[in-house]
């Protein structure tokens, strides 16, 4: 290992999560280098670009170079390709047939989607679109959406089928009861015998770019299973983000119970 690339590193995490302006003995003495060893790095690392000196104070700061190079990795994510392999996982674990799905306008639509090994499953396409209000993905999309949207499609509630919202306040409340959960239900809200559970994706720039759920027949989204297949939904929306860049500043409880369930169901 390259000791010295290390503690260049070591440099710069210290500059990034100290709370003020860091001079070279203070530097010096957090990493506990000798003053000539921290200023040789600080000065080699002023010279790539990764950081400045204030000369009036003396003291050294970050630029935005690491920045400039995470938004570029970030950019190269494409999310159909970062949530195959947990879209595929999430079908193993719940034996139901999995949707990504973004928003587009009161809609979703499906990206992609790994269908149930059962022969009876939910059908549905890749490149389809559905009511937003009336589908998991697109109930815990519309969680996350600005009030002007939610206004708009209080405006053209319709019933698909018994158990479709049907009037604002129900759909208000609803979206706040999925928000304090962490994911959104379908009761049979589309189409008629077809529930579903759901997640929302965070990006790295903290919004929900895309919701991750499972769908199938109504007798096998009994009120019980919908419950304990919703942590293992979470977490895998929850790694997905992760992947993404996305960093919490707090998490749900359902999502943290949500890693020990899938760690459990995986091993």
């Amino acid at each position: 290992m390259d000791t010295t690339f290390v503690k260049g590193l070591q440099v710069i995490e210290a500059l990034a999560t100290h709370p003020q302006l860091t001079g070279v003995t203070e530097l010096a003495k957090h990493l506990g280098l000798t003053k000539s060893n921290a200023h040789r790095l600080l000065q080699t690392l002023v010279a790539c670009g990764y950081v400045r000196n204030l000369e009036q104070s003396g003291k050294y700061e970050l630029t935005l170079k690491l920045w400039e190079l995470g938004a570029a990795v970030v950019g190269r994510l494409d999310l159909k390709t970062v949530a195959v392999e947990y879209m595929e996982r999430l079908c193993q674990l719940s034996g139901e047939t999995v949707h990504l799905s973004v928003l587009e306008g009161t809609e979703v639509i499906y990206l992609d989607k790994v269908d149930s090994p059962h022969p009876v499953r939910a059908y549905s396409r890749v490149g389809g679109r559905a009511p937003a209000y009336c589908v998991a993905t697109g109930k815990a999309l519309l969680s996350y959406a600005s009030a002007s949207l939610i206004d708009q499609i209080s405006l053209e509630l319709k019933p698909f089928t018994p158990y479709t919202l049907t009037t604002p306040n129900e759909l208000r409340n609803e979206l706040e009861k999925q928000r304090q959960l962490g994911y959104a239900v379908n009761r049979g809200e589309w189409r008629d015998g077809v529930c579903g559970i759901a997640a929302p994706i965070w990006n790295a720039g903290g919004h929900v770019c895309a919701a991750i759920g499972v769908s199938g027949p109504s007798d096998r989204f009994k009120p019980r299973n919908l419950k304990l297949l919703a942590p293992t939904v979470v977490s895998v929306a929850q790694q997905i983000s992760a992947r993404l860049g996305y960093r919490p500043q707090r998490e749900t409880a359902a999502a943290t119970a949500g890693v020990a369930e899938l760690a459990a169901s995986a091993a």
